[in-house]
């Protein structure tokens, strides 16, 4: 038998919001998203799911389905409760694309680009006070940081503070996040003429909670690595991830 991640508790609390999502409750329902959860953490390919999770097809298909009708992301929204809001905290992180990730059909663009480390995506991911993650978005490994942060920070509800390293050193950044209302405590560049007179380092030093986040969800091998064909259901893979870390909240 698998080693197995929801416990009563934990399925008791997430079964209610699959049923709310209009999940329908067939009697293998929780094996179905065990075997799911299995391979977040394990990175097979769907055909090595262990028999006892049911046929490894129709997990697939029901995941497949679940992740084009958007109910993955919805389910790890309805998993945030009660947030803390006072402070939040903006970061990015190459992900490398496995092989069996290229060769999607069709021309819609799958999040993947070419950098240093080759085939990667980047996981553009927002956290709140506790370091549990609230928003993120998905691109190529080749797009930058502050080309994707204004869409990210559009999404967040307002706070005293928004941190993030010196790759968001932008003013258009800055002065997003002053009509919003919060504090940008971002460091700026060597080379800049302004200087960092205004920093507050004390809450910069709190910026490992993102950071921290990163490394939980990458415990996580597929999404470490990016198996996934389409962008949707790595984006899936990585919403259920973060809203197993919000379970026993």
């Amino acid at each position: 038998m698998p080693r197995l991640m929801l416990s009563d508790e934990f399925w008791s609390k997430l079964e209610k919001i699959l049923l709310q999502e209009a999940i329908y409750n067939k009697r293998n329902l929780r094996m179905t998203v065990e075997g799911v959860l299995y391979r977040m953490r394990v990175g097979c390919p769907w055909r090595d799911l262990p028999e006892v999770f049911g046929c490894w097809n129709s997990i697939y298909k029901r995941f497949n389905a679940w992740s084009f009708s958007n109910k993955w992301s919805r389910v790890f929204k309805a998993l945030i409760i009660d947030p803390d809001w006072e402070w939040e905290f903006i970061d990015g992180s190459y992900v490398k694309a496995h092989q069996h990730s290229a060769g999607a059909v069709g021309q819609e663009p799958q999040a993947i680009g070419k950098s240093r480390a080759g085939n990667t995506t980047k996981i553009h991911l927002a956290v709140d006070s506790c370091g549990l993650p609230v928003e993120f978005e998905v691109t190529g490994g080749n797009v930058n940081d502050c080309s994707i942060a204004p869409k990210l920070i559009a999404k967040l509800p307002d706070a005293q503070a928004i941190v993030a390293d010196k790759g968001y050193d932008s003013e258009y950044i800055r002065e997003q996040i002053i009509k919003k209302g919060a504090r940008a405590v971002i460091p700026r560049k060597h080379n800049s003429l302004k200087g960092n007179k205004d920093m507050d380092w004390g809450l910069y030093r709190y910026r490992h909670l993102v950071e921290n986040a990163f490394a939980r969800l990458k415990q996580y091998r597929a999404v470490a690595t990016r198996y996934d064909k389409l962008k949707r259901n790595y984006e899936s893979m990585i919403a259920i991830a973060c809203g197993y870390l919000w379970l026993p909240m």
